[in-house]
Formats: structure tokens, C-alpha cells, sequence
């Protein structure tokens, strides 16, 4: 593992709305000197060149100052068979996951993998306790890469999350999970997490706002860029929050050649909530009762960074491009049909992009002609389980979901009365 000196960071933050520039600490999440919400933003020094494997061999790119070794990143290839089916040309896929014949090694099997080791390469020497509030692909990227590398991470997430996280071996006890029993969503893990993050000693992570994130999931499109020999045409993904999304787009902005245009973003999310979509065609929020119905659960955020400055709104505007939604019936035939012609499992998120991807084609928002890269943020579980023997992760505190607006407070008091008795039983000893 590559350790930097304090000073040494090879970029600089700056604001997306006041342009002020200072030394990343690590942890940095907001301006300090701007008075509304904005994104902070990496500008590299020096020159990109590529080294090593993996996700660390964009490292000149990456907000870090220390890497981990053997850390796979995306696998990007053209998808022929495909492309032909959804009616396009020059379809390229980035696929992120368990996938040995294409040497696709994710551990977790989704690209959130890429975000978790730069954010923990990201951070100081002595860090805080993280806390992280995840729908499941998130919290299980943080809690292996933590685990692997011992960094103490607390995890809020509803139960059914729980499906996801199996490992090649136990997590290790600095990795805290935190699980919501009953009818908690996604939203219900952040306001904990938002009140969890407010402790002595802890920290949030930040979501989009870490740089770490966005920078770590843009390497699929620095990977793409050195695959196919320059920028696609159109960026295709399925999104929750769009942190994934936007990181893409800031990579590209990075390493465009002059004069070459940004990929328009299409952006794809699941009915029947879609936050995003709802905000930028309609200007309005999916209701509140249907979080638990779509698919795929892990694109469901209440709050996605759709208003503050270099959030999703800019990105969308800036690249010329578009949010579209897709049912569980198509994106069940999209994952089905992805299966079959490229002979590996997806995720229920990859299956929206996949299917909003043809419906785009079919309506003329995407031409056959043009270079389009998919981003399949996560496949492979059902193979890697088939390959490796996994442990499933045994929560650190279950907790019911008292629900209301004092639920995430009760939660918090239940966390805080748990961690005194480790306290206590730690000095008894």
C-alpha cells in the first residue's frame, strides 16, 4: 500500500459554485466560504498516464494518497450481439461485476466498489469513524474493502439489504452493521445516518458530495476512453442518487481532447419512483408510498443532488442530456435478455439501463449510428456464488423500524446505548 506525506495530495478541491480552492484534508465534504449548496470538485495536476492495473491505474486521476494493491476495475468491451438487438451500431459495454471469462473480478459485484477503495484511499492517516447509509451495493463495497483493510466504518441499511452482503470470509469487527428491521427504505437509513454521523468520534461520508465517490466511479469512463480510443457519444446508466452519472461526466470533461463534445448522460430510473425523472421532466417528487415497490431498490434516494451546483441538473444540462423511466416488467425482460446474449447475470439496476437504453433507441432519442457506452453498474452475483463459497454478514445491531418523523432518533439512542455496552465490557476486560 502506497502511503503519501501530509502536503503531498496531487490535486486541489474547488468549488463548483465560488470557485474557492484549498488543500483536501480528506474528509472534505462542502465549501467552507460559499453560501449555497454546491459540490466540491478535484483538479488535478500534471498529466494523466495510466499505470499498473486496475482501478489504481488511474491513480494521476484519483483523489487519493494511498492505494490498495489488487483491486480490479471496470472491463470494458463491444457488445455486437447486443447492439444489433437494441438496434444499435456501436454499442460498448463497461461491465461491473463477478465476470472470470472477461476477467471482470469486482469483489462485490457492482462498480460500487470503484467509489469505496478511493474513498478510503482518500482519507487521513488517523480518520474517524464512517458512516454510511446504503440501500445494499454500497454498504457492501465499504464493508469488504474496510474489512480487507481495517478501516472502522459503521453501516446503516433496511434488513433487506442484509441479501447482498455475502463475503469470501467474515467481516472484520471494525465493519459495524447497522440493520433496520420492519418497513425501513433507503431514505430511512440516511436520516439515521444523518443524526449516527453527529457522534464524538464518527463522520459521515458524504454521499455525492465526496469527491472520493464520484472521482472513483468516473474511472468507468476513463476506462472506456482507453478502450474504444476516445469519448462515447452517449453515457448510458442507471441511477439512484446519479453520483455515478455525474462522476462520469466530470472524467470526461477531464480528458476530452479539444473540441471534442461530452457524452450526453442518459440517465434511467425505475417506476414507480424516480425521483430524478420526476424532477427533471415534471418538477415535482414521487410519492412517498411507493419506495418499496420498484425492482431495483438501490436506485431509490428521496434526496438525490438534483438542484446544488455541479449536481445532477448541471451535468444533464451541460452535456445536453436526459432522464428516463422504465417499469419492472421491462427492465425483468432487459436483464433476461442480457443473459442470454452475453451469457452472465446483471443486476435489477444494469436491467432499467438496458431497457430504458432500447426504448431510447426505439424512440429516436438515441441514433443507431452513435457510439454508446453502457455502463452495467453491477452483474455476476448469481455466477460468483456459484464460484465461491460466501459468508453472509452478521449485523453488529437489528433494530425494528420505529417509523415517524422520531424514528431515526430512536434509532441513534439505540446505537449509542449499544456502543456504551462495548465501552463498558471493553474496560471490564
Amino acid at each position: 500500500m502506497f502511503r503519501a506525506l501530509p502536503g503531498t495530495r496531487h490535486y486541489t478541491v474547488v468549488c463548483s459554485s465560488c470557485g474557492t480552492r484549498c488543500e483536501d484534508d480528506g474528509l472534505m465534504l462542502d465549501c467552507r466560504a460559499c453560501r449555497e449548496p454546491a459540490f466540491l470538485r478535484t483538479e488535478y495536476h500534471g498529466t494523466h498516464t495510466a499505470s499498473a492495473t486496475g482501478l489504481f491505474r488511474h491513480a494521476p486521476l484519483l483523489p487519493v494518497v494511498r492505494t490498495f494493491p489488487g483491486v480490479p476495475g471496470p472491463v470494458v468491451y463491444p457488445a455486437e450481439r447486443l447492439g444489433r438487438l437494441l438496434g444499435l451500431d456501436r454499442l460498448w459495454v463497461a461491465f461491473n461485476g463477478h465476470w472470470p471469462e472477461r476477467g471482470a473480478q469486482l469483489p462485490t459485484c457492482t462498480f460500487k466498489d470503484l467509489e469505496a477503495y478511493t474513498v478510503l484511499g482518500r482519507l487521513p492517516a488517523d480518520p474517524p469513524l464512517l458512516v454510511i447509509p446504503s440501500a445494499g451495493n454500497t454498504a457492501a463495497a465499504f464493508a469488504w474493502a474496510a474489512t480487507r483493510h481495517r478501516v472502522p466504518c459503521l453501516l446503516v441499511v433496511p434488513a433487506p439489504a442484509l441479501e447482498r452482503m455475502r463475503f469470501p470470509a467474515p467481516l472484520d469487527p471494525c465493519v459495524r452493521i447497522v440493520a433496520l428491521d420492519g418497513a425501513a427504505t433507503y431514505s430511512d437509513a440516511i436520516a439515521c445516518a444523518d443524526l449516527l454521523a453527529r457522534m464524538p468520534g464518527h463522520h459521515a461520508e458524504g454521499g455525492a458530495r465526496n469527491v472520493g465517490r464520484r472521482d472513483g466511479l468516473g474511472t468507468v469512463m476513463l476506462a472506456a476512453a482507453e478502450a474504444v480510443g476516445r469519448l462515447p457519444q452517449v453515457y448510458v446508466q442507471a441511477v439512484g442518487s446519479g453520483t455515478g452519472a455525474i462522476g462520469a461526466h466530470e472524467a470526461a470533461r477531464r480528458i476530452r481532447a479539444a473540441g471534442e463534445p461530452l457524452p450526453r448522460l442518459l440517465m434511467c430510473q425505475n417506476e414507480p419512483f424516480a425521483a430524478l425523472y420526476e424532477a427533471w421532466c415534471h418538477g415535482g417528487q414521487p410519492p412517498a408510498s411507493r419506495e418499496l415497490e420498484p425492482l431495483a431498490r438501490e436506485l431509490t434516494n428521496r434526496r438525490p443532488p438534483f438542484a446544488v451546483r455541479g449536481g445532477v441538473r448541471d451535468a444533464l444540462e451541460e452535456s445536453g442530456g436526459q432522464v428516463r423511466c422504465t417499469d419492472n416488467e421491462a427492465a425483468l425482460t432487459a436483464m433476461a435478455l442480457f443473459e442470454e446474449t452475453e451469457g452472465i447475470d446483471i443486476e435489477p439496476g444494469a436491467g432499467v439501463a438496458v431497457a430504458a437504453l432500447a426504448e431510447a433507441v426505439r424512440d429516436g432519442q438515441v441514433r443507431p449510428d452513435e457510439l454508446v457506452l453502457l455502463n452495467i453498474t453491477g452483474g455476476g452475483r448469481a455466477r460468483q456464488a456459484q464460484d465461491l463459497p460466501l459468508v453472509p454478514a452478521e449485523p453488529w445491531l437489528r433494530v425494528t423500524w420505529p417509523g415517524g418523523e422520531s424514528g431515526p432518533r430512536r434509532v441513534a439512542e439505540q446505537v449509542e446505548r449499544q456502543l456504551a455496552g462495548v465501552v463498558t465490557a471493553g474496560a471490564a476486560r
